[in-house]
């Protein structure tokens, strides 16, 4: 066998493993590094099914306070790129996190990224994994929208059941409901204050209640949102005491956190293993490739030894799946 045909076959290896690796991981982080705590899937699918639903009224419906000043701000060349296939869906993404970014200057960000992640793994790397680190890059920037989205909704439905109260409260004592979402915008933190503040202004200004309380769960996507718009808009429809109803939502809220706090305590052993069972293969590989560098070619070049790798890594995605269901507890 020739040269060139070792260096393929060690090439073809280098970049087997490192599809592995990236497999590996990114089941991990999906799998793990979400909170241990999930929502109920009927619930979801219910969630999913009003957002759609919310997505078809608002084609028909009139244009947001917020879309219609962030548009107002931009320029000619600005909405030309904004009008492009797919910004809406970053522009939701950027709104949800909380950031004034505009959605086409996130995009050129990840392009450029992308660009000069091409340039530097083309001339040093392989091209496959010259390949995979450009889309890797290049998601960098919607991987840390996507974050921040998590870290402002986890606060957002923190604070969901003092807001709740006050709201109760303020009900009680005889103020109309746009007057106790203002004063939960005037009194809360961020983010809920944010936007609690923009429905109270969709309102005020003379929108509709139901079309304002629709555009607040479209930013904040959370079954616990969704449960506090669908009470206050049957009340707003039937009747009721909406101020009993909201602290019976705040008390129930405040039990799912702490249940949601045990829950994540009692499963950090088990998230803690399935990234040391499941990455102690590779970091082994490493260990033998360093102390018996002529290891790990003769495994790989027999072709049972193939298949063994293959059927080692089949098991080790299928334990990484079967943990993640052990410690992803639905309610």
């Amino acid at each position: 066998m020739d040269l060139s045909s070792l260096l393929g076959i060690e090439l073809s290896d280098r970049v087997i493993v490192i599809g592995m690796v990236f497999i590996a991981v990114f089941l991990l982080m999906q799998g793990f590094l979400v909170p241990a705590f999930g929502e109920n899937r009927q619930a979801q699918k219910r969630l999913k099914k009003r957002l759609r639903a919310i997505a078809r009224e608002g084609q028909q419906g009139e244009i947001s306070l917020v879309r219609r000043k962030y548009l107002r701000e931009l320029s000619s060349l600005e909405r030309a790129l904004q009008s492009l296939p797919g910004m809406e869906r970053v522009e939701q993404l950027v709104e949800q996190a909380g950031q004034e970014t505009p959605a086409y200057r996130v995009v050129l960000i990840a392009l450029v990224l992308s660009a000069v992640a091409g340039v530097i793994g083309f001339l040093f790397l392989p091209l496959p994994i010259a390949v995979l680190l450009c889309l890797a890059v290049a998601a960098l920037p919607f991987m840390r929208l996507v974050r921040l989205r998590s870290q402002r909704l986890a606060r957002f439905e923190e604070q969901l059941p003092d807001a709740l109260i006050t709201m109760a409260r303020a009900l009680s004592a005889g103020h109309p409901f746009s007057d106790a979402m203002h004063l939960v915008a005037e009194e809360m933190a961020e983010p809920l204050a944010g936007e609690f503040r923009t429905t109270f202004m969709e309102i005020n200004y003379g929108g509709d209640v139901r079309s304002a309380m629709l555009g607040l769960l479209r930013r904040v996507q959370s079954v616990t949102v969704m449960i506090f718009i669908s009470s206050v808009l049957i009340q707003k429809e039937t009747g009721g005491n909406l101020a009993e109803l909201l602290g019976g939502l705040a008390a129930v809220v405040r039990d799912r956190f702490r249940f949601r706090r045990n829950v994540k305590t009692l499963s950090a052993q088990g998230r803690m293993a399935a990234w040391i069972l499941s990455l102690l293969p590779f970091v082994l590989a490493g260990v033998l490739m360093l102390v018996s560098p002529n290891f790990i070619p003769m495994l790989t070049q027999n072709p049972i030894g193939r298949q063994l790798i293959v059927g080692a890594f089949v098991m080790i995605v299928i334990g990484i799946l079967w943990m993640r269901k052990i410690v992803r507890i639905e309610v």
